[in-house]
């Protein structure tokens, strides 16, 4: 069964490829992805690893995590499950009513 890993401190300019690569002498890289922002598609610094067993990922969080990519010093940890979150209905800001008093 394969098992995420979550990637902190990337470099701005890595690739999901070359994320890839570096973690293929941990193991068989499974998928390698580098979270970007939607809005301007820059890297947002980290991303995920999927190994293709669980021993593969406990090597690659011994031998990965604080080493050197492209200049800095990445962390290397077991993804935690992504946590229910309640919809907030799309944006983060739900609008606010017109009308309202606001009195300081």
């Amino acid at each position: 069964m394969a098992t995420k890993l979550f990637i902190g401190s990337l470099p701005w300019d890595v690739t999901d490829d070359q994320l890839k690569d570096f973690f293929s002498s941990a193991g068989t890289v499974v998928t390698a992805n580098v979270v970007v922002d939607r809005d301007t598609n820059r890297s947002r610094g980290f991303g995920f690893v999927e190994m293709s067993t669980e021993e593969e990922a406990q090597k690659a969080v011994k031998e990965l995590n604080n080493a050197d990519l492209g200049g800095r010093n990445i962390i290397v940890s077991e993804a935690r499950p992504k946590t229910d979150r309640p919809s907030s209905g799309g944006g983060g800001y739900s609008g606010g009513g017109g009308g309202r008093d606001r009195r300081y």
